[in-house]
């Protein structure tokens, strides 16, 4: 869930108005979508839409309690 908030963290850096530094941010998001696609446990779980979508729902949810900390 960490890697996925992380993800949209940076996505939504890069989609900030004007973003500083966009080639980094477009290198780290690219960079967790290659860790988030291969990650081992898709390996051993059935990579099926649900489940993917419900590490994005979580993740969402993770990147909301951080950003209200």
């Amino acid at each position: 869930m960490c890697l996925q908030a992380a993800w949209y963290h940076t996505y939504d850096a890069l989609a900030a108005p004007r973003p500083a530094r966009t080639t980094v941010l477009r290198r780290r998001l690219y960079a967790l979508s290659v860790r988030l696609r291969w990650h081992p446990y898709w390996t051993r779980t059935a990579a099926v839409p649900a489940a993917r979508a419900e590490l994005r729902r979580q993740g969402r949810q993770l990147r909301t309690l951080e950003g209200a900390r």
